[in-house]
């Protein structure tokens, strides 16, 4: 696997002074990795991930993994709310509009396991854009191919189990937050974003009111992935 440096300069410490335990993924929303790669490297836009993946399959490296990048903003996963010290982000070139090409999926899937070995990064804390922050972001999309990556030990997905009970909207509360949405937040105000980002992932198109599907999956996912069976953050 052959990696390019490409140096950005918005990056500092980070703030907690422990390893990154979490990697994030996006899609950059852009109209070309070039585009992506020059705001990315801009010390006007303030932002930057520590891999970029372009649609043909090439991996540009522009944040040491040591170092924080500026990718993730304002959100929180379990009981971490700076996703940024403590998470790897990674940029797919893609609009969120198109399929994410199999060069790039087979980049994403030569890379992931490099930096999970490196840190220690259990599958279930390989997550999206949108988990953290599903009241601002959609990021990598409905499009991103989860069940691919769990497939190979990248990212996790709910097993197959009898159906649940009725559905119930204060109980997917908290199951989902149990497996990492929204602890710490009013999930009260916030689950309708919560519900949306969970369904791009594991249940790609599907709208409309919670059902048993939705109650079966989530309750799966908290049982085999409570968030406070990883790392403690802060």
């Amino acid at each position: 696997m052959q990696i390019t440096q490409c140096p950005s300069p918005n990056f500092g410490p980070r703030r907690h002074g422990g390893p990154p335990d979490l990697i994030l993924l996006h899609y950059t929303a852009m109209s070309s990795c070039d585009a992506a790669l020059a705001r990315l490297c801009s010390p006007e836009f303030e932002v930057s991930a520590h891999f970029l993946i372009s649609e043909k399959g090439g991996i540009l490296q522009l944040v040491a993994q040591e170092m924080r990048a500026w990718h993730a903003g304002a959100g929180s996963w379990g009981d971490c709310s700076d996703i940024n010290s403590h998470s790897i982000g990674i940029e797919l070139d893609n609009t969120g509009r198109t399929p994410y090409s199999e060069p790039q999926m087979a980049a994403l899937e030569a890379l992931l396991p490099q930096i999970m070995q490196a840190w220690n990064i259990p599958p279930e804390r390989v997550i999206g854009h949108s988990d953290m922050a599903p009241h601002r972001k959609a990021d990598p999309g409905r499009r991103m191919d989860w069940c691919r990556l769990a497939l190979q030990g990248l990212s996790v997905w709910p097993e197959t189990t009898p159906d649940t009970q009725a559905p119930d909207f204060a109980e997917w509360c908290q199951d989902a937050a149990r497996f990492g949405y929204g602890t710490g937040q009013n999930m009260d105000v916030k689950c309708d974003a919560y519900l949306a980002a969970f369904r791009d992932r594991f249940r790609a198109g599907h709208r409309g009111p919670l059902d048993s599907e939705d109650m079966r999956i989530i309750q799966d996912l908290a049982q085999r992935f409570p968030v406070d069976g990883g790392r403690a953050n802060a």
